[in-house]
């Protein structure tokens, strides 16, 4: 999290002092453009340092989802959790129905994403009524487990060396891979009863990159996506929910 932070203040903070280098900010007591200049500077610095800080791994203590056991390790990960006033047999099924035209920002945060190019579709480019999950395991997702009522896992691959060919991937060659130059992520929707007749929802995605240079890669990449990846998680976890207890 503190290389997100580093990112954004940077990013800021360049883009005050561009401003700056070009009309001097008065207000903000940047009075000259060589203030304005070495702002840009100091915000150059803060991206590249927040790019450049190591990713430790963590490990999964005990296993206890199915997650763990396609990714028990990881560097970057992000979850989220909320409470739905259903049971966990109409969640999951609100999991299996939900359409990218639910999520709020999905299409406007996915469109930016692709930087507005239109393409076939994917999970960037999703349909306004397919059910999400269908479009990504039709896709560039695998599925890597389904627990009816509990837990759906998917993964993919989001670093791989240039021309890299997996004609057909399974669950088992995903926990596997370990050869350098990839980064994989898993991500799931879990959910477990609350004792009074709703459930709680959780969404976790999980990245592990299988050596430095991959690591390094896809830290540049999360560092600046994390905001809008974390949004989007939110939004489906809401439009999970709102299709869940409109149900119930």
């Amino acid at each position: 999290m503190l290389g997100v932070v580093l990112v954004y203040a940077g990013l800021v903070s360049a883009f005050i002092g561009v401003v700056a280098a070009l009309w001097p900010l008065r207000i903000l007591g940047l009075t000259s453009r060589r203030r304005g200049a070495a702002l840009l500077a100091f915000g150059v610095l803060l991206v590249g340092t927040g790019w450049a800080l190591p990713a430790p791994e963590s490990r999964a203590a005990s296993p206890s989802s199915r997650l763990d056991e396609f990714m028990p390790a990881w560097q970057f990960s992000e979850l989220h959790t909320t409470r739905v006033k259903a049971t966990p047999e109409r969640v999951f099924r609100a999991i299996r129905e939900v359409t990218a035209n639910e999520i709020l920002f999905f299409r406007t945060l996915t469109w930016i994403r692709r930087l507005g190019r239109s393409g076939p579709e994917s999970i960037l480019n999703a349909p306004e009524r397919k059910p999400i999950l269908d479009v990504a395991t039709q896709t560039t997702f695998l599925q890597l487990a389904e627990e009816p009522n509990r837990e759906i896992v998917l993964g993919t691959l989001v670093v791989a060396p240039r021309g890299t060919v997996i004609s057909e991937p399974t669950p088992a060659g995903f926990k596997a891979l370990e050869r350098p130059g990839f980064a994989k992520a898993a991500m799931n929707f879990h959910i477990e009863a609350d004792g009074a007749g709703g459930s709680i929802l959780s969404t976790e995605t999980r990245v592990y990159a299988t050596d430095g240079a991959s690591k390094r890669r896809f830290a540049a990449y999360w560092r600046v996506i994390y905001p809008g990846s974390a949004l989007i998680r939110r939004m489906w976890l809401h439009a999970i929910v709102r299709r869940a207890e409109a149900g119930a």
